[in-house]
């Protein structure tokens, strides 16, 4: 079944470090100073040099002496463990993040397997993380069950008979499956003060509109599988005519793609910020019921709308009524049961996996259930484990340092900023105050999620699985009219990632990654700045990307710059772009997308930069470390955190929708464009590491 929508869209609002975008403290009430220079400058001193002896939190053993470090720096430092390394079968792909995701899975579940063991009085924390991840885990009720726990909603649809009837239920489905039309309410991205309802396109069950028209035989392939996938579904519930229906879905979704804007679009803010008036939204759609489908969404008085994508909702309107209410039907019956397999008997499940885990992804074997399980938790109440998860794996000392590391980055981005010289000193002003009004918060939120509405029990999983989406619906619609509450975060505690959000200009650093290799207690914090340190700097730098510079201070979606200095920015990403564009995966026969990975692409340069300033500022003396000086252990600890690989699958599916670029690209892309590595490591013209002095890009 379809996750709650608890926050916004991601792609749209957060930036995360991480190769792999998840689904979504104290917040400090800060206000602008008159002097925006000043309030940089006012930030804490940076710390004196160590003298404990520390470690170099340098794996060592996975250094490949084959390789020169100015032809591939990133293999150089990791290439015994890519040559090495197997991806385990139940994992699309491998690597530092994901390692520190298994320690945080294993520590979750010594944490839910005490939980699970025992009985509570209900309604409790405890009993809600007992019950759900026993009624994952209880494989025996679900197969007894079979689906008919699916019939009330198989009942709605069947009972279908109208386009009234259909626009009713399109919003119904867009709450606990899927539908064509989205809505969430989220902070209005140019009043950041107040919530605003958004209306986005949906509705596909392959990853982005390409995989539809994309006639590479790769893409081919995987549409003639999903098909199978569809029609053995159908047949696996006893549908009549399941071959039929299955190219019935594959009919309405292709002219649902048609009309969808790609992912790149999708980056525009500004062109994705449609405010409309209710009777302007209906005007997009006359030929749908539009009062039916907004009752049926739980609100009620909307006044605004903002649409993400207008002119599909026009195609959508036409669309709607061309197709008989028979094929919607059969359109939200498989629907309902991809969005539910997960949740279903194992022959749903392990028809499920076979198309999104391995034709998808490349894995050929499901994860434990154990592992579903935690992750389920997680996906659902995970506040409530991460509550738990702080005590025993987050040490006071890691926020500390983390508190000391981030004022550092601060002081740094502005004597950067401050030094550009393509920066007019107007502009400057307003991106120094902006900085100076970046929300840090580090390892767990000072306000928890209150989950006392959510009723959770062990008996059917299905049923608890629903709840939690009637709760994060509920959560999400009382939202409208109130105000933003800014002490709330959109990762769990225990999650391995970080995350810049525009709207709220806070950057948010969650205790699992607070861990080697990312960040190290017991190493020299060289290695430090080349990790967590550079994960500091990118978030940061997502506020000065090509999306997150479109936000002011305050989180409004408002341009701060002068026209002169915008093309300048424009001029030097582009540049960026362009070196993107030119990296190749799969042999050759597939590109990074420079545009779509822009963002992403500028935070891992930004942090990268900024990060190396902050680190020489606050340990100006070389120090040697297992035979290594202060500088080359920071680029080691850089190249070290991009340590991965990728089955070919993923890899198609990572250039065609992910923001991040693949991991080697992270780890060599940005020291292409550093100097100091440049000088450092002695990069000579016929060096692969090699950019001309006149093709390297120097942002911020």
């Amino acid at each position: 079944m379809k996750k709650p929508i608890l926050l916004i869209s991601m792609a749209l609002v957060l930036a995360s470090c991480g190769s792999e975008q998840g689904q979504t403290d104290t917040v400090k009430e800060t206000t602008s100073p008159t002097d925006s220079t000043q309030a940089v400058e006012k930030q804490p001193k940076v710390a004196e040099p160590e003298k404990a002896k520390l470690t170099s939190g340098v794996d060592l053993q996975y250094i490949d002496k084959a390789v020169r470090p100015q032809d591939d720096f990133y293999r150089y430092v990791n290439g015994k463990w890519l040559n090495e390394y197997v991806i385990p079968a139940d994992k699309s792909r491998f690597g530092a993040f994901n390692a520190l995701r298994d320690k945080s899975e294993k520590d979750v579940k010594t944490i839910i397997d005490t939980l699970a063991g025992n009985t509570y009085e209900k309604d409790t924390d405890e009993q809600k993380v007992s019950d759900l991840y026993n009624s994952y885990m209880d494989v025996e009720s679900i197969e007894k069950a079979g689906t008919a726990v699916l019939n009330d909603d198989l009942a709605k649809i069947n009972a279908i008979e109208s386009y009234d009837d259909l626009s009713a239920y399109m919003s119904y489905a867009d709450m606990f499956t899927d539908s064509p039309m989205g809505l969430y309410v989220y902070i209005d991205l140019k009043d950041s003060n107040k919530h605003i309802t958004y209306v986005a396109q949906s509705g596909l069950g392959l990853p982005e509109k390409d995989y539809y028209f994309n006639e590479d035989e790769k893409f081919k392939n995987i549409r003639a599988k999903y098909l199978t996938l569809v029609e053995n579904m159908f047949t696996l519930a006893e549908f009549k005519n399941p071959a039929q229906a299955a190219q019935t879905v594959m009919a309405i979704e292709t002219k649902i793609a048609d009309g969808h804007w790609s992912n790149v679009q999708n980056r525009d803010t500004e062109k994705t910020y449609n405010l409309k008036s209710y009777d302007e939204f209906k005007a997009l759609m006359p030929d749908l019921n539009i009062d039916a489908w907004m009752s049926g969404t739980t609100l009620s008085g909307v006044e605004q709308v903002v649409v993400n994508q207008p002119d599909y909702l026009e195609k959508l309107n036409t669309l709607v009524t061309e197709t008989s209410i028979d094929d919607w039907k059969t359109y939200y019956t498989w629907k309902l049961l991809d969005s539910s397999a997960s949740y279903l008997p194992k022959k749903f499940d392990d028809e499920n996996f076979k198309f999104y885990g391995t034709v998808l992804s490349g894995t050929t074997e499901q994860k434990d259930r154990w592992k579903r399980g935690i992750s389920t938790v997680n996906g659902s109440i995970g506040e409530l484990v991460g509550k738990v998860y702080i005590k025993s794996y987050f040490p006071p000392d890691a926020k500390k340092r983390m508190d000391n590391m981030i004022e550092n980055l601060r002081k740094a981005y502005g004597e950067s900023i401050k030094e550009l010289d393509w920066m007019s000193e107007e502009t400057k002003v307003k991106a120094l105050d902006k900085l100076s009004k970046f929300d840090p918060k580090i390892g767990y939120p000072s306000v928890w999620k209150d989950y006392s509405a959510l009723h959770i029990t062990k008996d059917s999983l299905v049923t608890n699985m629903r709840e939690v989406q009637k709760w994060g619906i509920a959560d999400n619609r009382n939202r409208l009219g109130q105000p933003i509450n800014r002490t709330e975060w959109a990762m769990n505690p225990q999650t391995v990632n970080a995350y810049y959000n525009p709207v709220k200009n806070e950057i948010v650093f969650p205790a699992g990654i607070l861990q080697p290799p990312f960040f190290n207690l017991a190493a020299d914090d060289a290695v430090n700045y080349g990790g967590i340190g550079a994960v500091i700097g990118h978030e940061m730098g997502h506020g000065f990307d090509d999306q997150g510079s479109q936000f002011d201070g305050d989180g409004n979606l408002k341009s701060w710059w002068t026209d002169e200095d915008l093309a300048k920015f424009k001029e030097k990403s582009g540049m960026l772009v362009d070196q993107y564009n030119g990296f190749t995966v799969l042999d050759g026969t597939a590109n990074v997308n420079g545009e779509l990975t822009q963002g992403e692409n500028i935070g891992d340069l930004s942090g990268l930069t900024i990060a190396y300033r902050a680190y020489k500022n606050a340990y100006p003396e070389n120090v040697e470390i297992d035979g290594l000086s202060s500088d080359e252990r920071f680029f080691f600890g850089w190249a070290q955190i991009w340590r991965g690989k990728m089955r070919d699958e993923a890899m198609l599916s990572q250039v065609a929708t992910n923001p991040h670029s693949p991991a080697e690209f992270r780890g060599n892309g940005p020291l292409r464009n550093f100097p100091p590595f440049l000088e450092l490591f002695e990069v000579k013209e016929g060096d692969k590491m090699f950019l001309p002095e006149d093709k390297r890009v120097k942002i911020w």
